[in-house]
């Protein structure tokens, strides 16, 4: 075998072991770091309740606040104890803008 195809072939060896080293890498780093698919959702507190109409479409969460988003495109920020804060219209915002 030719010099040139014995240095390919150490190089193409190479590249082989790296690669299979670094799909066992990739999938480690998933398996471990991975949140737990069993974490419980942070719950709404009970006290909380839309006004007449109003259709949650996204839900977030803060420390000590939550904010829903209604179909109607509305911002209800709640206390932690399930109080309405503030409420935001964001068809409003937006026509501003």
């Amino acid at each position: 075998m030719p010099p040139s195809l014995r240095f390919l072939k150490g190089l193409v060896t190479t590249l082989m072991i790296t690669m299979i080293l670094g799909v066992i890498a990739v999938v480690y780093l998933l398996v471990t770091r991975m949140p737990d698919g069993r974490a419980q959702i942070p719950a709404l507190p009970p006290d909380i309740v839309l006004p007449v109409g109003q259709k949650a479409q996204a839900v977030t969460f803060g420390q000590g606040w939550s904010a829903v988003v209604t179909t109607s495109q509305t911002l209800l920020i709640f206390d932690a104890k399930g109080a309405m804060v503030h409420s935001v219209d964001l068809q409003d915002l937006a026509a501003k803008n």
